[in-house]
């Protein structure tokens, strides 16, 4: 896919470039109602970009959404990434969030040329924001001369090699809550990879479609059928034991008081699933062992309880030890690798969870077609 990208431009003295990043780091609370960044893994992928622009001469305006803002909140200011870019540079500016206001979303052509106005280029940096139909996505590159930033085109770099020859075999390994937020994926990935593997809360909805007993775990009544028709294609693997526990115990950051409890056979009622079992681990991890080319998008179970965690930093480990050419897609799946230490033996980490997928999927975002579509720098 043709992206032009802003490396190619040698003339950028005194040129004043907005560039849209995706900023859309996780906040906690740092004390004294200040909110500080909890993970900087986006903004260390934009920094590239931005230091080309700096030393060129660009005169540098970044815009970027934060979170899912209701109006104006301040708990979802840039102020924090504002900080942390200036320490670098300085004379970069950086506009509060895109989504405080309302036109964003709604790709509010005015809000576009507010956006653009007083600049000379416009710079796509946001992979992970490219899918969406949003005002500074789509909406800048039909007022500016347009282009990819270094991460945006080294994210279409990576992700193409598993659309277009992959080696064999190819491994998806696709977990997260449920089935319906990945059926599109699902459906396209069936006819293009050897396996699927699935776990997280979607293997339920798959679990109970082979008529197996899943107990209060979560499940998609609607989509059962489709889920049948997806495992008459042979390719889905799905566990064969779960760790989980009872329905009244809570899970998740802080945990619950109880140990996790490992089902085979069926989970009773009363009873749910919360990580994929170790006998479901070493099958998968076999897999994923044998596997030449590798796709994975979320958890294997709540990992963010150390009760659970077990599946997905067992799959991290595997996916590392594969050898094989490795896409994480964003989201807590690359969290987990950053977690467990092991990002530097994955071939690829992706910024942007949804848009990856959707990538892989489609072949193309709204984003890159709008670059593609962009005005010819005159």
């Amino acid at each position: 896919m043709e992206i032009v990208g802003v490396d190619s431009l040698q003339d950028l003295q005194g040129k004043r470039v907005l560039l849209r990043a995706d900023l859309n780091v996780p906040l906690a609370d740092g004390g004294d109602g200040e909110r500080v960044i909890a993970d900087d893994f986006r903004i260390q992928a934009t920094i590239p970009t931005i230091e080309y622009l700096v030393k060129m001469g660009s005169e540098v305006t970044v815009c970027s959404h934060l979170g899912r803002p209701k109006g104006n909140d301040p708990a979802f200011s840039m102020r924090p990434v504002a900080s942390a870019i200036n320490a670098l540079y300085p004379d970069v500016v950086v506009r509060e969030n895109l989504r405080f206001d309302p036109r964003e979303e709604a790709n509010d052509a005015g809000f576009a040329a507010e956006l653009a106005f007083g600049m000379d280029i416009y710079v796509n940096d946001a992979f992970g924001a490219s899918h969406r139909k949003h005002a500074s996505i789509v909406g800048v590159p039909r007022l500016l001369p347009a282009f990819g930033g270094m991460n945006l085109a080294h994210e279409v770099r990576m992700l193409s090699v598993l659309l277009e020859e992959p080696e064999r075999p190819y491994v998806a390994v696709i977990g997260g809550a449920k089935v319906s937020d990945k059926l599109g994926l699902l459906r396209s990935l069936i006819s293009r990879v050897d396996t699927v593997i699935v776990g997280g809360g979607m293997c339920f909805t798959f679990l109970a479609a082979m008529g197996e007993r899943i107990g209060s775990s979560l499940v998609e009544v609607d989509l059962i059928d489709i889920c049948r028709e997806l495992l008459d294609t042979g390719k889905v693997v799905l566990p064969t034991d779960i760790l989980g526990n009872s329905a009244t115990d809570e899970f998740g950051a802080r945990g619950g008081a109880e140990a996790a409890v490992r089902f085979s056979g069926g989970i009773p009622e009363g009873f749910r699933g919360l990580d994929i079992g170790p006998d479901s681990l070493e099958v998968f991890s076999g897999i994923i062992r044998g596997a030449r080319s590798i796709l994975w998008n979320g958890p294997m179970g709540v990992f963010e309880d150390p009760r659970f965690n077990g599946g997905t930093f067992g799959v991290a480990r595997a996916v590392s030890e594969s050898g094989a050419y490795s896409v994480v897609g964003g989201g807590d799946s690359a969290a987990a690798v950053r977690m467990a230490g092991l990002a530097g033996a994955i071939s690829h980490l992706s910024t942007g969870g949804g848009a990856a997928l959707e990538f892989i999927e489609n072949g193309d975002l709204p984003g890159l077609e709008a670059l593609r579509m962009a005005r010819v720098p005159s």
